[in-house]
């Protein structure tokens, strides 16, 4: 009996150093990856490996590294921190997901717009440029977006161009939260050079809720100002109203 158990013990530890020792190449080639998905230059294991490229829609990420949790699996939870060292798209983080859906802890990334944005088509033939950063201190899913959200969003830079003009608009930021399951941006025209205050609701069904305004100030580029005419009258501190209730535009 004695020297059963202590035979079962040892296949169960012989297979434990198998599945930490796997090697992260291996595990590529099984797993059944979305189609879009490719990586070149795979080394270490499952638990503790790095990809000299990973291809994702499109979009290459380079220098990606990674380690398991283990402790997680005890929870439920699938556990991993990543980091992202090279390449025009930079970024770190932590990463667990179980019953309850996607949580993301301490994560930062940011990006060249151009390269987020890839091949998708904007209205009006806009182009933008400039490098976004994507701060999220502790977040979950949830229904229909989020169950909770903290975090900042900067974008350096901004240059819009489209039909009606060009449009430096600079530097911009705002606070991400969640608010009854829905993703809530809320901007302060201290952390702009262009006038604009107010709040901006991601709902369900890809539906966008604006409240804002934007007043006229001495950074505004010349064409934006000239349109602030077509947005109405403005109130009584020179603010011009900006609402809009419906899908995201080009969706």
């Amino acid at each position: 009996m004695r020297v059963l158990k202590y035979t079962l013990l040892g296949v169960v530890l012989y297979l434990m150093f198998l599945l930490v020792n796997v090697p992260a190449a291996l595990v590529w080639q099984l797993a059944p990856l979305p189609k879009g998905v490719n990586a070149a230059g795979l080394s270490g294991t499952l638990w503790q490996g790095q990809a000299d490229q990973l291809t994702v829609a499109g979009r290459q990420l380079e220098q990606v590294s990674w380690e398991l949790h283990p402790s997680q699996l005890l929870m439920g939870q699938a556990g991993l921190s990543f980091r992202l060292g090279g390449g025009v798209a930079r970024g770190e983080g932590t990463l667990s997901y179980g019953f309850g859906g996607l949580e993301v802890d301490s994560l930062r990334f940011s990006a060249p717009l151009p390269w987020l944005l890839g091949n998708t088509r904007l209205p009006f033939r806009t182009q933008l440029n400039g490098a976004a950063t994507l701060s999220l201190n502790d977040s979950a899913q949830g229904s229909p977006w989020c169950d909770r959200l903290s975090g900042r969003v900067l974008v350096d830079t901004l240059d819009v161009r489209n039909q009606f003009g060009q449009f430096p608009l600079g530097n911009l930021a705002g606070t991400l939260s969640c608010e009854q399951g829905n993703l809530k941006l809320l901007m302060d025209e201290a952390e702009n050079e262009i006038g604009v205050q107010g709040q901006a609701m991601l709902l369900a069904d890809n539906q966008v809720q604006v409240a804002a305004s934007i007043r006229p100030t001495d950074a505004q580029p010349e064409d934006l100002r000239k349109a602030l005419a077509f947005l109405g009258q403005p109130d009584g501190e020179g603010a011009y109203p900006f609402n809009y209730n419906g899908p995201i535009p080009g969706l």
